[in-house]
């Protein structure tokens, strides 16, 4: 079923489609002189090898063997498959910070206000912390380099700010109430990238966790989450797995772990040159009794569909949301002696009932990338009955409910994505970011009344007799939006938490955001009522 095209523009610039393109120049002709031989590379050779050879020895210019070699690898390995990728010593240690969960540097979250690095917190216990750093501080000074109003993008600050473990930085800040530039020397240490983003109580029985990436850390973070939870009161989980692209699947398959009985099948690979592994429950009693609900959407994939595609798979728990991504193949890092890698499909991934949920690949990457617009275009996002399966990708579990392979792990209960109160004004003050920065100059200039409340709650009812919408309106109309009422009426709700959820992410992190944005999360209210109506 199709949608109007109203909606498909609410919808597209939330979907990010990536499009690899990738062109070798390998077989101009050119014209051959009869009185110089003619040479012949025999296949059985290393002809890549050999070609490399001949274009250093006879080519017109000098060239950089090791550069071409460099350009080549990407190029085969895109032939391949949309996973297979070659990752250069340059880019190695910072593609692997998400995985190993941690990295080196000074231990600060910030942003950007009017092109001046603000602090928006320090990581607790963290080398920027243990130094006096202050939430709304302002960084000027990095070492003797100016960086406030340099227009610096984000990855030139965090290159500067990290560094080796034990080495120095200085930096000089501006705080608030203070006439002169602050000092501060930090020695860099290793800093924990979370990938448990939040977990909490949204009401008396039913808990909350979302994983936004699976590192090694992971598991730890969500055992961690679910004690908590457990000493709270929680009966029922509802675990968000939205946004969740992946990463390594051993922590994957620890948490799907913590909710099966003992002996049942989670996940098995397979390849041509890899003999089929199993891995199989362990009953470690995390969570086997209470009801489960798994959330996914189209941005799931890869791990997060292991753990999904095993839970609905074993009749465990209920999934909720769209369908995922479709990524079922299985990487394997290879590392070479320069510093760089290159992470080889090695294998599938196979869900308990034996279905294979990756998508198709034959029409290229950019194509499997496109997919998701596709599924935009088709309305997917809005119309469940707009997704088909052959019945050749239909498979069965041992309580008898019918899944899908073939591409993606489709949810036993559908929700379409949200475009409820959507307006051209709010899409104006979304787009260009104003919501966001007003949140962050409202921060800045209340952080003492805002740093006495402790809880989303109390922020909440601060804001509300702030009058936040009006004063957002005002800041808008000054930086080029005018009001529109009727737009206003329509969007007025949602300006409005967004502006205290984020706000509250600036004074309480995480703990304060999500529990405000949940007003606006019609998939998770839709968990909430299906666990509710299950009593």
């Amino acid at each position: 079923m199709k949608y109007n095209n109203s909606s498909r523009n609410i919808l597209l610039p939330i979907i990010i489609a990536v499009s690899v393109t990738v062109g070798v120049l390998i077989g101009t002709r050119m014209p051959v002189s009869t009185t110089q031989p003619k040479v012949s590379v025999k296949p059985r050779f290393n002809k890549i090898g050999n070609i490399l050879n001949i274009i250093e020895s006879k080519y017109v210019d000098t060239v950089n063997r090791e550069e071409l070699v460099e350009a080549a690898i990407p190029f085969i390995l895109n032939k391949l498959d949309p996973h297979s990728v070659y990752i250069p010593a340059r880019d190695l240690a910072r593609m692997n910070e998400p995985l190993q969960g941690n990295f080196e540097g000074i231990g600060v979250s910030f942003n950007m206000l009017t092109d001046t690095v603000l602090i928006i917190s320090t990581i607790p216990g963290g080398p920027s912390e243990k130094v006096g750093i202050l939430s709304g501080d302002k960084i000027i000074f990095v070492e003797d380099s100016l960086v406030a109003g340099q227009g610096i993008p984000d990855n030139g600050i965090i290159a500067l700010l990290k560094g080796p473990r034990g080495t120095e930085v200085n930096i000089k800040v501006l705080r608030k109430d203070e006439n002169e530039l602050i000092p501060f020397t930090i020695k860099r240490d290793k800093i924990p990238i979370y990938s448990v983003d939040v977990s909490y109580m949204v009401n008396d029985n039913t808990g909350y966790i979302k994983i936004s990436r699976f590192s090694m850390t992971t598991h730890l973070e969500f055992t961690e989450g679910l004690e908590k939870l457990k000493q709270s009161g929680m009966e029922k989980l509802i675990l968000d797995l939205r946004g969740n692209v992946g990463g390594i699947m051993e922590p994957s398959t620890l948490i799907t772990d913590e909710f099966l009985e003992e002996g049942k099948l989670i996940v098995y690979t397979e390849g041509r040159a890899s003999p089929r592994q199993e891995i199989y429950s362990t009953a470690q009693d995390g969570f086997i009794e209470g009801v489960l609900v798994i959330l996914i959407d189209e941005f799931s994939a890869s791990a997060s569909e292991i753990l999904a595609g095993a839970i609905q798979d074993n009749d465990r728990g209920t999934i909720i949301g769209r369908r995922s991504f479709g990524k079922g193949l299985v990487q394997e890092p290879m590392p070479f002696n320069d510093g760089s890698a290159m992470r080889l499909t090695i294998a599938r991934y196979y869900t308990p009932t034996g279905r294979s949920i990756q998508k198709p690949y034959d029409n290229g990457t950019e194509e499997y990338y496109a997919d998701l617009n596709e599924r935009l275009i088709r309305g997917e996002f809005i119309e469940a009955d707009s997704i088909h399966f052959t019945d050749s990708l239909k498979y069965t579990t041992p309580g008898g409910k019918t899944v899908y392979g073939g591409g993606g792990i489709m949810p036993d209960l559908f929700v379409p994505a949200d475009t409820s109160g959507m307006s051209r004004y709010f899409l104006k003050v979304r787009n260009l970011g104003l919501i966001y920065r007003f949140a962050l100059q409202y921060t800045d200039d209340n952080r003492k009344q805002l740093q006495n409340l402790i809880s989303p709650e109390e922020i909440m009812t601060y804001l509300e007799k702030e009058a936040i919408l009006n004063k957002f309106i005002v800041y808008a109309t000054d930086n080029g939006v005018k009001a529109e009422k009727g737009s206003i009426t329509i969007s007025g709700e949602i300006i409005e938490i967004q502006l205290k959820a984020y706000i509250a992410r600036n004074i309480l992190d995480n703990d304060g955001f999500y529990p405000i944005w949940q007003d606006l999360d019609t998939t998770l209210k839709k968990a909430i009522e299906y666990l509710t109506e299950a009593g």
